[in-house]
């Protein structure tokens, strides 16, 4: 699945379940928290929801009447206050225990969110570093740095704030509603016959707004993908002067964004005047049936300090249900960016995490009529039922026009790919078979372009080696001809080489990659033109170094520089995914006709 793609159908209530029970599987372990907070919710909504029970109260003692708590119609009540004092007292109380509440409310679901969000961020992570090779080419890397941040940080806001809010909403609904009750059951239908159809439009209008917020979260992503593209190239953007040209193309991704964004802000504003229009129309109406029953006598009358007590109580009721269209927009926008996350995470991965320890492999290597097309395209064969063998120890050179078909077996044998058909097999075993992890731990590739990490030298070239001694990388260093250039740095091996090595020249990334190799000691070393960068002096001293590498070590080779394979044991010529000729160079360069020979030659010419 590629998480570019955007659903365009309304997205159901079931859904949306299924992408909560998603997001709230990663809060299981801090369960405790989760139920602590939500009894702190619960606590800090009763004190907040007695407050405006209480203050009427001195309506009642001011006109020297009893202040009676659930009482009143002939019901004997829960307490009597006389005191304003008391009633005071009452209500410093209340304030006291509404901020403790609040406080270990707010705390405890913070732990909650912190925990969860730093699981789910590692989840995340691990998901992109395992998941296979074609989902990475399809995939930009700005779409996924915008999951892991933008994504995470909106459902950050929501569990940190919205959900509470959420639950706070409807535990002041339903408590006001059930203190209501006590004061009038005629105020309490008009209440419940003319609140609740604005919680079902909402409801059947939240859809609409997720969609939408899930189209402007996805124009970020694609505005991200400019940036990431555009700074990680950031040389060939100078060295063209398309610095316009740029600005340009992520301008037009931010103005879709603010088009996106705006259009959505309008269907948003739009529902919530919707919902204040109808909610303080229907106080309106409730507040005048209310002050018609002060003016009546009988069972349905009601007093002043009731009339004020319901008034703060429609105003809670309301207040919940204007902030609950809020709310639940912004809980629609967290189950947008859930439903994007959770794609994500169902792919299936191609490895685990785990620290590999593999066995040992002595390196022979077998294509058994092997044919190979590219999933993106895959109307064009590169590789047309090739086979050959290279046995333990053995050199070979991989030769041939561009798109032949070199580097794909390269991809092959490290699995980036499977086949169509045949098999590769190493050591006389199905590759398919073997641990992947454990296939890849036991070869090293150095490839034309390097990249490198941008930490320092000294942890770039133990990459190779996570628990290698400083000996042993020192020594790696001086193989590969990278000891003396390093030494002249002022920090020497403690050089932060930049983002993707940008500090250090072509050559000295070329050397730092292969004393990475050479720290490995793989059974199979995979060089891609690893000499390509080198200046002549360069690439004797690191082709001697090579040479010391590559003894009693399967190595396989891809040279367009044939002066560099002189002194392979074999080598192959590739064209059009077929092998047309196979042997040394002493033999291949006595075929006249031969496709090496004419290499040769051209090469030759051009030197």
């Amino acid at each position: 699945m590629n998480v570019q793609e955007e659903k365009k159908s309304p997205i159901k209530i079931s859904s949306a379940f299924k992408q909560a029970m998603f997001l709230f599987e990663f809060t299981k372990p801090y369960r405790v928290y989760f139920y602590f907070g939500f009894v702190f919710l619960i606590l800090s909504s009763i004190t907040v929801l007695t407050f405006p029970y209480l203050v009427p109260g001195f309506v009642d003692l001011a006109e020297k009447k009893p202040f009676e708590i659930l009482g009143g119609s002939g019901k004997t009540p829960l307490l009597t206050i006389n005191d304003k004092m008391v009633l005071i007292k009452f209500l410093i109380l209340n304030i006291v225990l509404q901020a403790i509440f609040s406080f270990f409310r707010v705390f405890t679901f913070s732990q909650v969110t912190e925990r969860t969000l730093k699981d789910l961020r590692s989840r995340l992570y691990e998901k992109f570093i395992t998941l296979p090779y074609e989902f990475h080419e399809k995939t930009r890397i700005g779409e996924l740095t915008s999951r892991i941040s933008n994504d995470i940080g909106i459902i950050q806001d929501s569990l940190s704030l919205t959900f509470a809010e959420f639950i706070r909403q409807i535990l002041t609904f339903i408590g006001g509603v059930v203190i209501v009750v006590f004061i009038s059951k005629t105020l309490t239908v008009l209440t419940l016959v003319t609140l609740p159809p604005l919680v079902i439009i909402a409801i059947f209008l939240g859809k609409y707004i997720k969609n939408n917020a899930k189209r402007t979260s996805q124009a970020v992503a694609d505005a991200n993908v400019i940036v990431e593209e555009s700074l990680t190239a950031f040389h060939s953007v100078k060295a063209y002067a398309n610095e316009y040209f740029e600005s340009k193309r992520y301008g037009h991704k931010v103005n879709n964004v603010m088009k996106i964004a705006l259009k959505a802000a309008m269907f948003r504003s739009g529902f919530i005047s919707f919902l204040i229009f109808s909610l303080f129309g229907i106080l309106i109406f409730l507040l005048w049936s209310a002050s018609n029953l002060v003016e009546t006598s009988g069972s349905s009358h009601l007093d002043v300090s009731q009339l004020l007590q319901f008034a703060m109580y429609a105003i809670f009721i309301g207040g919940s249900i204007a902030g609950f269209g809020e709310t639940y927009s912004r809980i629609t926008h967290t189950l947008g960016a859930t439903e994007r996350l959770s794609e994500i995470l169902n792919l299936d991965s191609e490895t685990q995490v785990r620290e590999v320890q593999p066995e040992k492999l002595k390196g022979a290597v077998r294509f058994d009529q092997v044919a190979f097309s590219y999933p993106t395209r895959s109307d064009i064969l590169v590789l047309k039922k090739m086979s050959f063998d290279i046995q333990p120890g053995e050199k070979v050179a991989l030769v041939g026009p561009s798109g032949a078909g070199k580097s794909t077996i390269i991809q092959l044998l490290l699995r980036f790919y499977d086949v169509n058909s045949g098999k590769i097999l190493i050591d006389n075993k199905d590759s398919t078979t073997l641990p992947i992890q454990d296939l890849r731990a036991n070869m090293a590739l150095v490839p034309q372009e390097v990249v490198l990490f941008g930490g320092t030298i000294y942890e770039n070239i133990a990459y190779g080696k996570l628990h290698a001694d400083r000996e042993e990388i020192l020594t790696a260093a001086k193989k590969a001809n990278a000891y003396d250039f390093i030494m002249k740095f002022p920090e020497g091996f403690e050089t932060i080489v930049g983002e993707r090595g940008i500090k250090l020249s072509g050559g000295q990334r070329q050397r730092i990659a292969i004393a990475r190799a050479i720290l490995r000691d793989p059974a199979i070393l995979l060089l891609d033109e690893a000499t390509s960068s080198l200046d002549a002096e360069s690439e004797k001293s690191v082709q001697d170094a090579l040479d010391k590498l590559m003894e009693n070590r399967t190595t396989i080779i891809i040279a367009h520089r044939l002066s560099t394979i002189r002194n392979v044991d074999r080598i192959l010529v590739i064209e059009n995914g077929n092998i047309i000729e196979s042997g040394s160079h002493e033999q291949l360069s006595l075929k006249k006709n031969g496709l090496y020979n004419n290499l040769l030659k051209l090469q030759f010419q051009l030197n």
